[in-house]
C-alpha cells in the first residue's frame, strides 16, 4: 500500500465564470446608492419623501438618503423615480440632467445594472435661504419646548415644597397651641 503522506495532492481550480450563481440588489441598495450620488448636485435642495416621511425623519434625526427614491431594479435593469426640491432661480431641466447622469454613472459602475428609466416630479422650488430655515426640525422645536416645560415643573415642584413647608409651619403652630392649656 502506498503512503498516503508522500502523495502529492492538486487542487482543482475552476474558473469563476463557470461557478453558478446569481447576484442581486436589494431595492434599499439602490436607492442608497442614487441617494448618496445625488448629494453633490447644484440646485437640488432635498430629495422629499413627502410630509409624513420628513416628519418621521426629524422626530428621529435621521439622514436618510433614501427617502423620496423609489426604484424598480430588474436583474439587469433599473428604473428610477424621484420627488425633489429644486432651488429658486436655477436651471431646472439642468439639474434633471445632471441627476440622469449621476445616477446612470454610479449605479453602472457600482452594480454593473443599466438605469433605463430615470422619472423627477419637482415638488417644491424654495431659495437656499427658505429652505434652511424650513430645515429647523421638529425635533429641535421638541427639545425647545421639552426644556421650557422642564423649566416650568421645576419651578411650580419649588412653589409647592415651599407652600407645603409653610403649611407644615402652620400645622406645628397650630398643634403647638393646642398642647397648651385652654383654661389657667
Amino acid at each position: 500500500m502506498e503512503n498516503v503522506k508522500n502523495k502529492e495532492i492538486k487542487p482543482t481550480t475552476t474558473p469563476t465564470t463557470a461557478v453558478k450563481g446569481e447576484l442581486t440588489f436589494d431595492d434599499k441598495v439602490i436607492q442608497k446608492i442614487v441617494g448618496i450620488a445625488l448629494e453633490n448636485i447644484d440646485g437640488l435642495l432635498a430629495v422629499d419623501g413627502g410630509f409624513f416621511s420628513n416628519i418621521a425623519e426629524k422626530l428621529v434625526n435621521t439622514d436618510n438618503v433614501t427617502s423620496g427614491i423609489d426604484v424598480e431594479v430588474g436583474k439587469k435593469q433599473v428604473a428610477v423615480d424621484l420627488d425633489i426640491v429644486a432651488e429658486y432661480g436655477k436651471d431646472v431641466q439642468d439639474i434633471f440632467n445632471k441627476i440622469k447622469e449621476v445616477i446612470v454613472k454610479e449605479v453602472k459602475h457600482m452594480t454593473g445594472l443599466e438605469v433605463i428609466e430615470v422619472n423627477v416630479e419637482v415638488v417644491d422650488i424654495k431659495s437656499q435661504e427658505q429652505y434652511e430655515e424650513d430645515s429647523v426640525t421638529v425635533q429641535d422645536r421638541l427639545s425647545d419646548a421639552t426644556e421650557n416645560v422642564g423649566d416650568f415643573a421645576s419651578k411650580q415642584t419649588k412653589k409647592v415644597k415651599s407652600s407645603f413647608n409653610n403649611g407644615k409651619e402652620n400645622v406645628k403652630d397650630s398643634i403647638d397651641e393646642a398642647r397648651e392649656p385652654r383654661v389657667q
